[in-house]
């Protein structure tokens, strides 16, 4: 029996979105290409050296290197894997906050590489004192999140890159989210803010691209290399990516939606978010819930777990935090219209 896909109209907490259609129509007629065989498939590889050149003009990174990967997990994960393969430990450590997406878990896991968890301060940002306490000289990587995936929250990145200096470490910014909203602010985040060597930002997040289209950029092509196999059978000779074969909807898809909506869409589709989330987080507070103050278009509240299941169960898709609170993401599918009906739900429950 076909099924009809996920309509989008009662989807809060998710951080995917409705595809741009001219990415939707650019995903479909690339679909067989692969992109993991760039001299076979020419015109695909092209289109994703010109997506990662968009990527880093958004990140200001001026020579970007990279490519167009599955998502903030392989990106991640890449960092680790390089991190790991150029350090010159025996027994190398990766330091994030505590506020890192759960795919460093996994990256560890599958890597064999000690991961440091380090506490979060009041404004629920990694503790700077916390993280040079952990860094030592086996650290490979240390971890700045630019945009939380449960508050929204950006690390102090260019303090996180004094601390990675000073032990001689790769710094990532996971930007996986928040990196096609914070070009928008007035944060230091990116590659032109502090030193960072690698960077995860996922076009079909906020970017309105067709899953999967995650990004993995880097400053070094060095990085690159100490990612890098042999490919004998194919038309190119190595390959960095972390998957083999990949179909080229996600980077024709990628393409499309920048090509659309880089810069002033993108910058529409923020103000819009952050308005929602801000108002979302007014409707919350005067209702007696306590609001975790949204810096980003994301909001927290500690709305109950009975009444977050009472309108799960109504058919909205929300979920908590780790601590329990209620999630809203105010992504560009979300309309205040959205957000009303929301709320009188909630009050209803």
């Amino acid at each position: 029996m076909q099924r009809a896909p996920q309509d989008f109209g009662r989807v809060l907490s998710s951080m995917c979105t409705e595809p741009h259609p001219d990415a939707r129509e650019a995903a479909a007629r690339y679909l067989a290409d692969n992109p993991g065989d760039p001299t076979t498939y020419p015109a695909v590889a092209e289109m994703e050296r010109e997506a990662v050149e968009t990527l880093g003009e958004m990140t200001g990174l001026a020579d970007p290197q990279g490519y167009v990967a599955s998502g903030g997990t392989e990106a991640n994960l890449q960092a680790v894997r390089a991190a790991r393969n150029l350090s010159e430990s025996a027994d190398p450590n990766v330091v994030a906050p505590e506020s890192a997406h759960f795919s460093f878990q996994k990256a560890a896991d599958v890597l064999d590489v000690e991961l440091r968890f380090a506490a979060t301060d009041d404004e629920r940002r990694g503790d700077l004192a916390e993280v040079r306490r952990l860094a030592d000289e086996d650290t490979a990587l240390v971890v700045g999140v630019a945009g939380t995936t449960e508050y929204g929250r950006v690390d102090p990145i260019p303090a996180l890159a004094d601390v990675a200096a000073d032990v001689d470490a790769l710094l990532h910014v996971d930007a996986a989210w928040g990196g096609f909203v914070l070009p928008f602010t007035d944060r230091e985040w990116n590659f032109d803010h502090a030193p960072v060597d690698t960077m995860a930002i996922d076009p079909h997040k906020m970017g309105q691209a067709p899953v999967p289209a995650g990004g993995f950029l880097v400053r070094d092509e060095a990085v690159l290399d100490a990612l890098a196999v042999d490919t004998p059978y194919l038309e190119s000779t190595s390959q960095a990516t972390l998957t083999g074969t990949r179909s080229g909807a996600g980077v024709a898809g990628a393409h499309a939606a920048m090509e659309a909506l880089w810069p002033e869409g993108y910058r529409r589709n923020f103000e819009r978010g952050q308005a929602n989330a801000e108002w979302v987080a007014d409707a919350l507070e005067s209702r007696g819930y306590s609001v975790v103050d949204p810096v980003l278009p994301l909001v927290a509240a500690d709305v109950p777990r009975g009444e977050i299941e009472a309108l799960q169960a109504d058919g909205w898709r929300v979920s908590p935090t780790a601590a329990g609170e209620l999630r809203v993401v105010c992504m560009p599918h979300v309309t205040r219209e959205m957000l009303e009906s929301f709320v009188a739900d909630l009050d209803a429950v």
